[in-house]
């Protein structure tokens, strides 16, 4: 597998960053979804009009996570527009015909961690980035540590390209939805 690191600019030249991540209401409803993809069932989460979660795994821990981010009973849901979106650019995505998303985003989190999930949107596709990078790219060049706890926590994976993100070193730092799955996001990105 080839991947290529990207160089992120210094704060004062850093590009405009073209993504927003808005914060859902505090009393937007939930709403669930669940495509099968060639990763396995993907559990979409929207509050009717943003995206708020795209999960690489359908799970009781996934379902406790979103009582406490939430605080609300999830309804499914499965003809909202952002969710017949969201599976037609991922089928494209994983057809190797899509490189950007253009989804309407929302999640909940900290206004640093919305930050660092809106530059995980600019690691280009095909590229990588470590943590120290972001923390630049974000002026916090010694926060490494905290973007990679936010990197952690965002709940909009592939969209918001967590899986860009290796370590210093080029290895393959922890991903929620486990190594092989990273390591084939990374692998198709990497096709010509």
């Amino acid at each position: 597998m080839t991947t290529t690191n990207t160089t992120m600019t210094q704060p004062d030249a850093a590009p405009e960053l073209n993504v927003t991540i808005d914060l859902p209401a505090a009393s937007a409803p939930l709403y669930t979804a669940i495509l099968d993809t060639e990763l396995g069932p993907i559990l979409l989460t929207s509050d009717g009009i943003h995206l708020t979660g795209l999960y690489l795994e359908v799970s009781e821990a996934i379902d406790a996570r979103l009582d406490r981010a939430f605080g609300v009973e999830a309804t499914p849901k499965d003809g909202l527009e952002v969710f017949h979106r969201t599976e037609a650019q991922l089928g494209e995505y994983f057809a190797g015909e899509r490189s950007q998303f253009d989804l309407p985003l929302a999640a909940k989190g900290t206004e640093f961690q919305r930050s660092v999930w809106t530059a995980l949107t600019q690691i280009p596709y095909g590229s990588t980035a470590g943590y120290g990078e972001l923390a630049e790219m974000l002026g916090r060049p010694g926060a490494a540590r905290a973007v990679g706890a936010a990197n952690g926590k965002n709940p909009i994976s592939i969209v918001v390209p967590c899986h860009r993100v290796i370590g210093a070193d080029g290895s393959m730092t922890g991903y929620a939805w486990g190594e092989e799955k990273k390591r084939y996001l990374l692998t198709l990105e990497s096709r010509p």
